[in-house]
């Protein structure tokens, strides 16, 4: 896991080879606002989902994890307080690996958890189960779903 701020992502670019256009396209203004739920960038290798919603309570937030995609989470508005533990250390599995979806579910609590303010990104690797969504307001993000 890497937090960070959107102005920094540039020292991130060498740890694959998508995240520099992944980075561009978050730091593009139209980005910020954009409504569009999905939106490809290179087709199933990099694309974005814009999110805006309520935010959820701690106990309401559950683990997740990936196996075919780095998600950066980039809060463009609000604060996204998100969950982490690594994924080998979860025990609970709510919910067996879905191939299609790309994602697991666990009932584990979160090791530490993280308040993202607008302009701040996090990326999660497939080692890294998150629970992000917590916030007492409603949250912006745009999520890049990086192929590993």
């Amino acid at each position: 896991m890497i937090i960070d701020t959107l102005e920094n992502s540039w020292k991130y670019c060498t740890l694959n080879r998508r995240f520099a256009e992944a980075f561009h396209f978050l730091q593009m203004p139209a980005t910020r606002t954009t409504t569009s739920s999905r939106t490809e960038v290179d087709g199933h290798n990099l694309f974005a989902l814009a999110s805006r919603m309520q935010g959820k309570k701690k106990e309401e937030a559950k683990l997740e994890a990936h196996k075919k995609y780095i998600d950066i989470q980039c809060v463009f508005g609000g604060v996204d307080t998100m969950g982490w533990k690594a994924t080998k250390n979860c025990v609970k599995t709510l919910s067996a690996y879905d191939e299609e979806k790309d994602i697991t579910f666990y009932d584990d609590e979160p090791t530490l958890w993280y308040p993202v303010a607008s302009g701040m990104f996090v990326i999660f690797f497939p080692e890294d189960a998150h629970a992000p969504m917590v916030s007492d307001g409603e949250v912006r993000k745009v999520i890049m779903k990086v192929a590993v």
